[in-house]
């Protein structure tokens, strides 16, 4: 008898769960994000077959669709429900402690973002020490497009569309960029990658730079620790250093 529910619980399938899985997972590593038919062909399935799963995983908030593009990007809904279970919340768990030293050591405050379906989310940040400095409201949201964070998180596609100087390419390929705040007059952005163990940029840990009289510490000081300190993440979370 046990032998019988074993065979029939080995047989037992979720198609459309797979099928929702199966576009997770793609959308994952598409950060422009697809088209419904795009989807459809990478999946292996037609684009009646994944209606109804695409459509169920947008009301849950799992994807967005973009209206002009039709275009359809993973949300922060996976991050935020990983980030509910104790295990699973190491990202700003771990990168609390290094990212308090630095503060302390420049003097500046630094935040650590990802990349929320498009757009630059702030997760987590450290306050400067010094009696000034450049505060970001964690959960604020910055574009992607038009900040140096944003490209960090989305090298790969800034670099595609010609969005980066050359001195900008070649820090990117180092896994870091330093470049004058395009929203914030007298800022410069100093943003390094944070990685996984597959040498993927998982956040973008950034010190939005205030260079003045009081400055503590020189830019080129703290574009290295800011460097140093984004390997040290990577590596507590098993990420390579570049």
């Amino acid at each position: 008898m046990a032998e019988r529910i074993a065979d029939r619980t080995t047989d037992y399938s979720a198609p459309a769960l797979d099928k929702a899985l199966d576009i997770l997972e793609l959308l994952a590593g598409e950060a422009r994000g697809l088209t419904q038919t795009e989807i459809a062909e990478s999946v292996g399935r037609n684009v009646s077959q994944i209606y109804r799963v695409l459509a169920t995983l947008e009301r849950r908030g799992y994807v967005t669709r973009d209206d002009r593009s039709g275009r359809y990007v993973l949300s922060m809904a996976l991050f935020d429900l990983a980030h509910r279970h104790p295990p699973l919340r190491g990202l700003v768990q771990l990168a609390a402690g290094p990212m308090r030293e630095l503060a302390d050591a420049i003097r500046q405050s630094c935040n650590l973002s990802v990349d929320d379906a498009g757009v630059v989310r702030i997760i987590s940040q450290a306050e400067s020490p010094a009696d000034f400095g450049y505060h970001v409201r964690v959960g604020a949201r910055f574009p992607v497009e038009s900040t140096a964070t944003g490209a960090v998180l989305a090298s790969q596609v800034a670099a595609d569309a010609g969005a980066l100087t050359p001195a900008e390419a070649g820090q990117l390929a180092a896994g870091y960029l330093t470049r004058t705040d395009r929203l914030q007059a007298g800022i410069t952005d100093v943003v390094a990658a944070v990685t996984d163990r597959t040498g993927a940029t998982v956040a973008a840990l950034t010190v939005p730079y205030i260079g003045t009289s009081y400055s503590a510490v020189g830019l080129d000081d703290v574009v290295a620790a800011a460097r140093a300190t984004a390997a040290a993440i990577s590596a507590r979370l098993g990420g390579g250093i570049r």
